[in-house]
C-alpha cells in the first residue's frame, strides 16, 4: 500500500509565504494612513489607491525572495505606510514642464508653438472667470464663439469671413464634409500626403464622404488633367500644400490661380489646405519664404485651413478662412459642435491674432517669431554660459563642447530649410550617447535633446535662459 500523502498544512511552508500572512488588511492599513499627519489632506478614494499599490510592491519583493521585509505585522503595517508617503510625494502630474534643446522650434512632440505672454494672460484670465463665449452682451442673447475671433481673422487675411475647430485635420474633415460628401474631390495625386501621426489626406477624405478623383502623376500635374477628371458629381477641387516633404527635378504642378481659374470655369469651389498657415511675410524677417494665407485668399481660393499652433504661433486649432457663403454652411454642419473648441483655445487664439494687428514689434513678442529669427552671436553667447552651468552640475568626467550645428522648425514648416545655431556636444568616456540622453530625460526638469554622431547634443536656439539647464540630475548634487 503506498504511503498517504502528508496535508498541505504538516507541509513546511516556504519563508515567503510565511510572510504574506502576515501583511495587514486594506482597511486596516487604511485607516492608519488617514490618521498619519503627512496624509490627512487626501481622499479617502486616493489613500486607498495607495495603500493598495503599497502591499502590491510589498507582495511583488516577498514573491521575488528578498526576505528583507518585516515579518512583524506591526512593522509591515508601518512599512505600508512609509511607502504610501513615499507615493504620493512622487505622484507628480503626467505633463510636465521640459526643456526643448531639441533645436526644434516647432516641436510637435512637444506641443508646437510656445504661446505670446498676452495669449498666456488672456488663457488665466479665461480660466479663472466664467466668460462671454457664446453670450452677446449688446443684446443679452445667445453669442456665437467664432465672433470673438472673425475680425481679426478677416482683417489679417482679406477672406469674408472665418470659423475655428480644434486642429487643422478637424478643418479639413470639416470643410470637405460639408461641401463635397457623397460627391468627388478632385486633387493631385502627389498631393495626397501623409503627415505626423499618420495623419493621411486620402483617409480624412474618406472618413468626410468625399471620394477622391486623383490627377496627374507623383511628379507632373497639368491643367488638362483638372478639366479631363471635371464631371457632373465634382463637388471641389482640393490643393494640398506638402508641407513635410518636396519633389524635385522634373515636376510639374499647377498654381493655386490658375487652378481656380478652372474652377471658375466650372462653379466649383477651390480649397487649399495650407498646413502651417504663415500670416506674415516670413522672408521679411530674414526667414524662407512660406505661403501667406492672404495671397492664398487673393489667389481665388474659396477656403483655406490652417493651423493656429505652428508659424502662426497661437493654440492647437484649426482656422477656415474663405468666402462667407461656404463658411456659414460649415458653421451649420452638426460635426463643427463635435470639433469646436473651449474657452481656453478661443482666448489664446483671439490675443495671439490681437498681437498680429496691433503689435509694433510683433518678432520679439512672438515667440515662435523671436526663436526662428535669433541671431547666431545670441546663441553662441547662451552656449558659452550652458556649457558653463553643465560643466558645474555634470562634473569633469563628462566632456562639454560648443559645436557649429543646424536648426529646424518643425511641425512641417518650411522641411528643406535648416537654420544654423551653436549646440553643445556632450560625451563621456563610460556613458554611450544614448545613456547621456536619458540621464538628461531623468533630471529635474527633463532636458531633452538630440542623438547624432555619437554624442548627446543640446541645441541653444531653443533654450533662450541658460539658467534653465541649471537642472537637478538623478543620484547627483551641485558641484
Amino acid at each position: 500500500m503506498a504511503p498517504r500523502a502528508k496535508s498541505s498544512s504538516s507541509l513546511p511552508q516556504p519563508a515567503g509565504a510565511q510572510v504574506l500572512r502576515v501583511l495587514p488588511a486594506v482597511d486596516e492599513c487604511l485607516k492608519a494612513a488617514e490618521s498619519d499627519e503627512a496624509l490627512r489632506g487626501f481622499s479617502r478614494d486616493y489613500l486607498k489607491l495607495a495603500v493598495q499599490r503599497a502591499l502590491d510592491g510589498l507582495r511583488e519583493m516577498i514573491a521575488a525572495g528578498r526576505h528583507d521585509a518585516p515579518e512583524r505585522r506591526e512593522q509591515m503595517a508601518a512599512e505600508v505606510i512609509r511607502r504610501v508617503r513615499k507615493l504620493v510625494a512622487g505622484d507628480e502630474p503626467g505633463l510636465k514642464p521640459v526643456v526643448n534643446a531639441t533645436g526644434i522650434v516647432l516641436h510637435t512632440n512637444l506641443g508646437r508653438a510656445l504661446l505670446a505672454e498676452p495669449a498666456i494672460e488672456a488663457v488665466e484670465r479665461a480660466a479663472r472667470s466664467a466668460v462671454n463665449l457664446e453670450y452677446d452682451l449688446a443684446t443679452g442673447g445667445r453669442g456665437d464663439r467664432d465672433t470673438l475671433i472673425e475680425e481679426e481673422l478677416c482683417a489679417l487675411t482679406g477672406c469674408e469671413a472665418g470659423t475655428v475647430v480644434n486642429n487643422n485635420a478637424a478643418a479639413v474633415l470639416l470643410a470637405l464634409s460639408t461641401l463635397a460628401d457623397g460627391r468627388e474631390v478632385v486633387v493631385s495625386r502627389g498631393e495626397l500626403v501623409e503627415i505626423g501621426g499618420s495623419f493621411r489626406i486620402p483617409e480624412v477624405m474618406a472618413r468626410a464622404g468625399a471620394r477622391i478623383r486623383e490627377v496627374g502623376t507623383t511628379n507632373r500635374v497639368h491643367p488638362r488633367d483638372y478639366v479631363d477628371a471635371i464631371g457632373p458629381e465634382t463637388a471641389l477641387l482640393l490643393k494640398v500644400h506638402p508641407s513635410n516633404y518636396r519633389v524635385v527635378g522634373f515636376t510639374a504642378e499647377v498654381g493655386l490661380a490658375e487652378l481656380a481659374e478652372i474652377g471658375r470655369a466650372h462653379n466649383l469651389p477651390v480649397m487649399e489646405d495650407l498646413g502651417s498657415g504663415a500670416l506674415i511675410d516670413m522672408a521679411a524677417y530674414g526667414l524662407p519664404r512660406e505661403p501667406i494665407v492672404r495671397d492664398r485668399i487673393a489667389a481665388g481660393a474659396a477656403i483655406v485651413t490652417f493651423s493656429g499652433d505652428k508659424l502662426l504661433g497661437g493654440p492647437q486649432a484649426g482656422i477656415v478662412v474663405g468666402r462667407h457663403a461656404l463658411i456659414e454652411r460649415l458653421n451649420a454642419n452638426p460635426l463643427k459642435r463635435a470639433l469646436r473648441c473651449d474657452k481656453l483655445t478661443i482666448a489664446a487664439l483671439e490675443a495671439t491674432l490681437r498681437l498680429y494687428v496691433r503689435s509694433r514689434d510683433l518678432a520679439t513678442e512672438l515667440p515662435t517669431l523671436r526663436l526662428l529669427r535669433r541671431a547666431l552671436a545670441e546663441i553662441e553667447i547662451a552656449a558659452a554660459r550652458a556649457r558653463e552651468i553643465l560643466a558645474e552640475r555634470l562634473g569633469p568626467e563628462f566632456q562639454i563642447e560648443i559645436v557649429d550645428s543646424t536648426s529646424q522648425i518643425g511641425s512641417g514648416a518650411l522641411p528643406a530649410e535648416e537654420l544654423k545655431t551653436r549646440a553643445l556636444r556632450i560625451t563621456h568616456r563610460d556613458l554611450a550617447e544614448d545613456a547621456i540622453a536619458a540621464l538628461f530625460r531623468g533630471a529635474r526638469p527633463p532636458v531633452l535633446g538630440r542623438v547624432r554622431d555619437g554624442a548627446f547634443m543640446l541645441d541653444l536656439r531653443t533654450v533662450e535662459d541658460p539658467a534653465a539647464l541649471a537642472v537637478e540630475f538623478p543620484s547627483r548634487t551641485n558641484r
